[in-house]
């Protein structure tokens, strides 16, 4: 713990928003390979099928991704009002919002496990638009928060400020690690949400519920900490 303590906040902030990256990364691919071909944290990739499949786009699912793309931003909506009673950085505010993700996921997991939501279509819908409205509240709060380079549910930007700003482009490649590691993340996240499915959506769900939760309380408790020497002078 005396560790973590000595860490800078701005990089402690960093560590856990890549956390949030490769949890995302489980999200998305439970959407996309476990419940109809739905991105619940990348809307870019929603609004590409929705493109894909109103020019005609044979067997492209169109309500779940549109779902999803709306209640994604009825919880950035939602986060963005209630991060706005809030200073800038980390606060109190933060700390519900991104309680609400973990809590969030977490009932997800429960519902996931006691409910087959893959042969029922509304239970589908439901699950899939409750992931995207998770999400857009931990956008929110990722922006809220503006760690450089971290977005925590989508990385083309990230990708390309690390080709862009490379010494191969002339630049200086500021940033590269922590861009290699957003990239990184969100894939190995991917990938683990995938063997995750293996054994049922619920446990892919139990996965990222618990990475948001420490994630939440990590910051809340850095958020506290660094408050006191405040507070008492």
């Amino acid at each position: 713990m005396r560790r973590l303590n000595a860490v800078p906040t701005e990089r402690f902030h960093l560590w856990l928003m890549l956390a949030s990256t490769f949890s995302t990364g489980v999200i998305d691919a439970l959407g996309y390979l476990g419940l109809d071909q739905v991105f619940t944290g990348n809307m870019t990739g929603n609004v590409l099928l929705l493109g894909m499949a109103f020019a005609g786009g044979a067997d492209l699912p169109t309500l779940r991704p549109a779902l999803a793309l709306v209640c994604f931003m009825l919880g950035a909506a939602l986060a963005g009002r209630v991060l706005r009673r809030g200073a800038e950085g980390w606060s109190a505010q933060v700390s519900v919002s991104l309680g609400v993700v973990a809590g969030w996921i977490a009932l997800l997991a429960v519902f996931t496990a006691l409910v087959d939501v893959q042969t029922v279509d509304v239970l589908g819908s439901v699950t899939t638009s409750s992931m995207a409205a998770a999400m857009g509240i931990q956008a929110a709060t990722a922006r809220h928060l503006k760690v450089a380079e971290i977005s925590t549910v989508v990385v083309t930007s990230t990708i390309t400020g690390l080709a862009s700003d490379s010494r191969l482009a002339g630049g200086n490649g500021h940033f590269w690690a922590r861009r290699v590691l957003a990239i990184s993340l969100i894939l190995m996240g991917a990938v683990a949400g995938a063997a995750l499915l293996n054994v049922g959506l619920w446990l892919g769900f139990t996965v990222s519920a618990l990475i948001s939760t420490t994630v939440a309380v990590l910051g809340s408790v850095r958020y506290h900490r660094d408050r006191r020497p405040a507070v008492e002078v």
